[in-house]
Parts: structure tokens; C-alpha cells; sequence
């Protein structure tokens, strides 16, 4: 799907799920208001850098789409699910014999996230490296399995009073699969702060409905959150296949994934440090963050786990939408916000590091060439060429 200028603002206002289905969405109307207006600036400033003389190949005319889940078509979402499906079952390019637990191409990304966590996160580079990591997950499903769609993402708000039922997680042949089995367990404490332990909910077993339900997790956990005494940890590289499970947590998303929570934290957050602190939570508070909200709505293993998260294929849709709410913010006000960077180079700068800057380097190990932060910044330049509807 490409982009075109005059007819892409309105629908951002009332996009509706586009199966049939009996579910209905909850309102996103501020987001929504906030998208298309970061839309009309970015159209602003094409036309200002034309002027100048300085507009590059992409541009809106010519841009890739990111859509929402719930207004792909059937057809659409299992051709996703179809490629990710492509990528489990093609070897890993990963090296044998420093991760044996590296089967396939999916574990390539996955592995990637495990051997970066700590320099991934509460980081200069969070946002900037999610994207990258996306949307070169997105060119592997292009590329390697045939894939014609652009990445979709999980719009929270729309589905945060009822995940389970929404297009995402209810289980049929065209979501990213339903919860897991039943299975007996205490509360997850997803905060290393101990807050807010999120009360056990009707999953926690094995997924048995979907696209993956037969899907095999090869690698980790590392630091998991699932109370079960089966998930043991071990560190990221050995081979460990097992299902995967999902305990769905509507407490979790009611509380820290609405639309009001999105639009407090683009609205409220002028600044580059607290608009990503506060998206990825205050522990000390029990606060989640709708990032870490994501994730726990997610849950079980390997999703609630901050190192293996990448191993449930729903990981993907919900970093689009990090990266959605990253592009609404700077698209707010491009000037000041395009490049906007804080932080430094490790976890909550623990150990104590240097401040990040725009000329770090982002690899992805065997998944992609390593590029400056500075050329990720804009969706729209660099290697990138996406906006979101």
C-alpha cells in the first residue's frame, strides 16, 4: 500500500476493524487527532525542504504504510502470519557454535535482542534501535519469504478493555494467536521494583489456537517472569525448544495501555528524556509504561521475559506501535524533536557509561549492515521510508 497526500489524513479519525467482526473497538480519537496532525507537519515540511532543494527519493507520494491489525483484511494478516511461519522454518545464519540453540532465522532476531538487552533498554538508543530492528524484521519477511505487506502494529488503545477478544489474540486463523492454556500459577512480578505483581490470569499454558499454535521457542528464557516451576533460566545461547505460552492480562492493559495513557505520554512529555522514561515506566511507582504494558499483556514465555520478548511473534506488532508513538511524538514538532536524544549507553546507566549521541552505531549482528543512529531518526530518510495510518 503506498501513501497519498489528500486522502490519508481523514481516515486516521475513524479507522474501523475491516473482518465483520462483532467486536468493537474502543475509541482512539486522541491519538488519532495527534497522528494526523504529526501527518499535515511532516506533508509541511516535504513541501519546505522541496523548496529548498533538499528532498530526497522518499517521499510521501511515494511511502510505505504501516497499518493497524484490526483494518488489515484476512487475506492480509495471514500473509503476515503465512512469512513469519516462512522465516521459523529457514536456517539460522547465526554461528553454530557460539549460540547452538540458534535454529532458524526467527532465532537470528531473537538471539540479537537477548545478546543486546542490556544496552537496548533505559538507553540513549531504545527507540532508535527498536526501529531498526523492526523494520529490518520487516525487510526479512519481504525479502526471504515473500511477504508484499509492510509491517502492521497493535494499536493498545483499541483493544486494551478486551485483548482477548480483539483481532490480535483471539485465537482464530487470522490473529497472532490466542492465550495459552489454563495452567496453575502465582502472580507475575513483571517490575523488578516487586510493585503491582500482576494478579494470574486464565492462560499461562501452552497457545493451542492460531497461526502459532505448533510454533517451537528455541532459545532462553534468560529472566523470566512466568511463575511456573518448568521455566527455568539459562543464558540465551543453548538449545532449550519448547511451546509457546501466553498468560493475556486484561489487568494490564486496562491499566497502562488506553488511549488516555498514550496521549498523556505524547502530550505531556515535550522532552526527549521524560517522553521515553515515562513510555517504558516508572518501577519505583509501579508504574508500567504502555511499553512495558505491552509487553505484560503479552505475558508468559517467552514474552514476559525482557531478553527473549522478540520470541513471541506479537513482540513485533507491539514495537511498531512503540515506534507509532515515537513518530506521532517527533511529528508533533519536527524541528526540535527529529533528533532529539537522551540517555547513555547502558540499562538506567547502570554500570555508570558515557551519554549516547546520534553518531553511535546500531548493529544487528547477521540481520542487517550496522548504521549511525542519525540515520534512523526520521522514517522517512536513510534507509528508512515509512509512515503510519
Amino acid at each position: 500500500m503506498r501513501f497519498s497526500v489528500p486522502v490519508a489524513v481523514a481516515p486516521l479519525v475513524a479507522l474501523s476493524a475491516a473482518t465483520g467482526t462483532t467486536y468493537k473497538p474502543a475509541a482512539t480519537v486522541d491519538t488519532d487527532i495527534l497522528a494526523a496532525k504529526g501527518l499535515l507537519n511532516l506533508a509541511i515540511s516535504e513541501v519546505q525542504q522541496a523548496f529548498q532543494g533538499k528532498q530526497g527519493s522518499c517521499t510521501l507520494g511515494n511511502v510505505a504504510v504501516r497499518r493497524e491489525w484490526g483494518t488489515l483484511s484476512t487475506t492480509e494478516r495471514k500473509s503476515y502470519t503465512d512469512a513469519v511461519l516462512c522465516l521459523m522454518s529457514k536456517p539460522a545464519k547465526t554461528d553454530q557454535t557460539q549460540v547452538p540453540g540458534a535454529k532458524t532465522r526467527y532465532d537470528d532476531f531473537l538471539f540479537t535482542h537477548i545478546n543486546q538487552t542490556l544496552t537496548i533498554h533505559g538507553t540513549a538508543n531504545f527507540l532508535s534501535w527498536h526501529r531498526y530492528f523492526t523494520w529490518t524484521y520487516e525487510q526479512a519477511l519481504r525479502n526471504e519469504c515473500g511477504y508484499k505487506g509492510y509491517q502492521p502494529y497493535w494499536n493498545w488503545g483499541k483493544w486494551a478493555n478486551d485483548p482477548l477478544n480483539s483481532p490480535i489474540f483471539d485465537g482464530s486463523d487470522y490473529s497472532m494467536s490466542g492465550n495459552g492454556a489454563y495452567e496453575a500459577h502465582n502472580c507475575t512480578n513483571a517490575l523488578p521494583t516487586g510493585l503491582n505483581c500482576i494478579p494470574p490470569g486464565n492462560g499461562g499454558g501452552c497457545i493451542n489456537s492460531g497461526p502459532f499454535k505448533n510454533m517451537t521457542v528455541n532459545l532462553g528464557p534468560v529472566s523470566p517472569t512466568l511463575a511456573e516451576p518448568e521455566v527455568v533460566a539459562n543464558n540465551g545461547t543453548v538449545y532449550n525448544p519448547r511451546c509457546l505460552k501466553r498468560d493475556v492480562s486484561q489487568w494490564v492493559s486496562s491499566r497502562f495501555t488506553s488511549d488516555a495513557n498514550s496521549t498523556s505520554l505524547i502530550s505531556n512529555n515535550p522532552d526527549i528524556y521524560w517522553f521515553q522514561t515515562v513510555m517504558q515506566g516508572d518501577f519505583a511507582s509501579g508504574e508500567f509504561g504502555v511499553h512495558t504494558g505491552g509487553h505484560f499483556t503479552i505475558g508468559g514465555d517467552p514474552g514476559g521475559d525482557i531478553f527473549t520478548s522478540p520470541g513471541d511473534p506479537a513482540f513485533y506488532l507491539h514495537h511498531a506501535q512503540i515506534d507509532r508513538t515515537w513518530w506521532i511524538w517527533q511529528n508533533q514538532d519536527i524541528k526540535n524533536r527529529q533528533n532529539a536524544i537522551s540517555g547513555t549507553i547502558t540499562l538506567n546507566n547502570s554500570p555508570p557509561s558515557r551519554n549516547g549521541t546520534l553518531s553511535d552505531t546500531i548493529s544487528l549482528g547477521v540481520n542487517a549492515d550496522p548504521i549511525a543512529i542519525s540515520q534512523l531518526m526520521s522514517t522517512i530518510d536513510g534507509p528508512l521510508c515509512y509512515i503510519y495510518i
